[in-house]
């Protein structure tokens, strides 16, 4: 089983708005939520801390998701898994809850928190030589939105966050995210430049154009896109252009591969489409994709971004569990690559950006 770095997974958001307990297997998870008819991803989810263990993964990146939106959606849907908020102040303190949440996962023994890069090499130590050890998680934030202001940027780094995206979907108070276009607003200038002083690493996924470009010309600290695909094989603003993938290779960024069908398939239509249309491999063409265009390995890894508002509804028919991540080692090595390019992809070029980024 080949160790796995997976650069997004929602933890807390699912802990705490859906209401799961993710120290139960994945079975006792989904026997619980066999009667909720909240969401379609009921009973259908892919993961759990006992099933990432299983899955091989050692390290991931574990977000702080909440969205301030003036105008909060209407009733089903998502709205029924509280993801957005009327304003920053209440969107800080949800976040600050799901921080909480974190913290004490660590205290438990669950998981291991990850802030620098010594923590980083002897967690992957440990890990190689026991499979027990407990998952190591890196804190990330999609969205930056819990931030109240630019200036409280050093008081989230001091808790521990290491990696932010400056927005998710649609307009947030830093920059354009899916589904619109735009430049960063002067409090997401400002927010680069108090991430430039700490040693932020900022994520580029859902950044939409072209504050995405504005980023990369403001910002000279370390940059990656943690689940991410290609809009030359999927059409949609969600994906990346070539022009894009391009400016991140230049950055010597890291893309990671999403598992949500919806990002695998074109002309996915949510609650319509059947996973039976869409497998595993798809994800190999996209890394495929951005290895030529990189004339390397180097920059693609993981970020299945699984259990992220979907379960085995909106995934490949041959992912049923977070576990079958590691199927893609085998179709990758039918397609030619190496052991060693397959090794990267699952972990290596994730591990060395932070070996080489956090403090």
């Amino acid at each position: 089983m080949r160790p796995i770095f997976d650069a997004h997974l929602d933890l807390a958001w699912n802990a705490l708005h859906w209401n799961r307990d993710l120290t139960q297997t994945l079975d006792e998870m989904r026997r619980h939520e066999t009667h909720m008819t909240d969401h379609p991803a009921r009973g259908r989810a892919t993961l759990t801390l006992p099933e990432m263990k299983r899955a091989g993964i050692q390290v991931c990146l574990a977000t702080v998701l909440v969205r301030s939106k003036p105008e909060v959606r209407p009733a089903g849907g998502f709205s029924r898994i509280d993801l957005d908020f009327q304003n920053q102040t209440i969107a800080h303190s949800i976040g600050m809850g799901q921080l909480a949440y974190y913290d004490l996962l660590d205290k438990l023994g669950e998981i291991k928190l990850i802030g620098t890069s010594d923590q980083l090499k002897r967690h992957l130590a440990a890990a190689s030589e026991n499979q027990n050890e407990p998952l190591g998680v890196i804190l990330a934030m999609e969205g930056a939105d819990p931030i109240h202001t630019p200036k409280q940027a050093e008081m989230w780094w001091d808790r521990g966050l290491r990696c932010v995206s400056l927005s998710h979907y649609a307009q947030g108070p830093y920059a354009p995210g899916t589904g619109i276009q735009g430049p960063l607003t002067p409090a997401g200038r400002e927010m680069l430049k108090q991430f430039e002083r700490l040693g932020m690493i900022v994520d580029l996924t859902h950044c939409a154009e072209p504050a995405f470009f504005e980023v990369l010309d403001l910002f000279p600290g370390t940059v990656l896109a943690s689940h991410n695909m290609c809009r030359e094989l999927v059409p949609g603003d969600r994906q990346f252009s070539d022009d894009q993938i391009r400016a991140l290779i230049a950055r010597d960024a890291v893309i990671g591969m999403a598992f949500d069908a919806w990002m695998l398939k074109p002309g996915w239509v949510r609650g319509e489409t059947s996973p039976a249309t869409v497998s595993i491999a798809a994800a190999a063409d996209h890394v495929d994709h951005i290895c030529q265009l990189a004339g390397n390995t180097n920059h693609v890894g993981i970020g299945s971004d699984l259990d992220g508002g979907f379960g085995t509804e909106q995934t490949p028919h041959d992912l049923n569990t977070i576990a079958d991540l590691q199927n893609l080692g085998t179709i990758l090595a039918d397609r030619g690559y190496s052991d060693d390019d397959i090794a990267r992809f699952f972990a290596g070029n994730f591990v060395d950006l932070f070996l080489r980024n956090l403090p």
